[in-house]
């Protein structure tokens, strides 16, 4: 029985490390073309899940769980237009801080917008409950979670290696130079990245929003993880950061079943330990406009 219960909190690490992946997914392409450390992309997270809480009523589930993040993305074209792309060419600490001040300023502007007490919504009948499989008990929501994460990773999987926008983005941000001397124009395709990226972290926030609680701070919360996961998959690397945070997810789970106190601790532990024995994450790659 301990044995099963064990492998119920492994699937459960597995949702969790997809919860995670949607976020810094998003991060780690945005990091890696335009060489920016979003500190923002919290802000994303929490106003998806806020703009979902607000459609959840009038729409339903599946509707407002797909507009909120189309919506957060088409505020990540205003995004970087007026804000990330003046910072492209300069120091890298520049971005860092105004997009430092931008995530207090978002959450602020939640505060004002929504208020500071906790928000909560709640499922549809359909995907309450749980899942039997065997001598296995799963939640049948978190299960849905899995499914969509995977299909949305094949997805991008498939854009990023299989079509000539994917390859011009793999190509930005291995060689830029070689890029602009074929004539091509990055800046299209970042302000794409960049509503790609936010728009991912609205929908981890929209999907995570019924079985958490939607408060103002909770994009400060997830961009410390969002940022572990980055370091330790590698920067660059799309399946370094799939399975780093996967593993993240896995190792969380199975430490809280064990030592419920030191679930937090266990992804820094071994962030730690990963970069001890491989520095440039799991499968980071070299990237030219980092190592001049």
């Amino acid at each position: 029985m301990q044995i099963v219960f064990l492998l119920e909190q492994v699937v459960n690490g597995l949702v969790l490390g997809g919860y995670y992946l949607l976020i810094a997914l998003g991060l780690s392409l945005i990091f890696s073309l335009g060489g920016i450390v979003n500190l923002s992309h919290g802000a994303f997270y929490a106003l998806g899940a806020y703009l979902f809480v607000e459609l959840l009523p009038a729409l339903g589930f599946a509707p407002a769980a797909l507009i909120s993040p189309i919506l957060v993305a088409c505020v990540g074209i205003a995004f970087e237009r007026f804000i990330l792309r003046r910072f492209y060419r300069e120091d890298p600490i520049l971005g860092l801080l105004v997009t430092f001040g931008l995530a207090l300023l978002a959450e602020q502007a939640i505060r004002m917008i929504w208020g500071g007490a906790p928000l909560l919504a709640s499922l549809p009948q359909s995907v309450k409950g749980s899942v039997i499989i065997g001598d296995f008990l799963f939640s049948r929501y978190r299960l849905l979670m899995l499914g969509v994460v995977a299909l949305i990773l094949l997805g991008l999987w498939l854009l990023l290696h299989r079509t000539s926008f994917g390859r011009v983005i793999r190509a930005g941000i291995q060689q830029p130079d070689m890029v602009a001397a074929l004539g091509i124009r990055l800046q299209p395709y970042m302000t794409a990245i960049v509503m790609l990226g936010v728009g991912l972290a609205a929908l981890g926030g929209a999907l995570f929003a019924p079985i958490t609680i939607v408060h103002p701070a909770m994009g400060e919360e997830i961009i410390t993880i969002a940022f572990v996961v980055v370091i330790i998959g590698g920067l660059g690397s799309f399946w370094g950061v799939v399975a780093a945070a996967l593993l993240i997810g896995v190792v969380r789970g199975v430490t809280i079943h064990f030592y419920p106190s030191a679930g937090e601790a266990s992804m820094y532990v071994l962030m730690f330990l990963i970069l001890l024995l491989r520095p440039r994450g799991l499968l980071g790659e070299p990237i030219e406009k980092f190592e001049k």
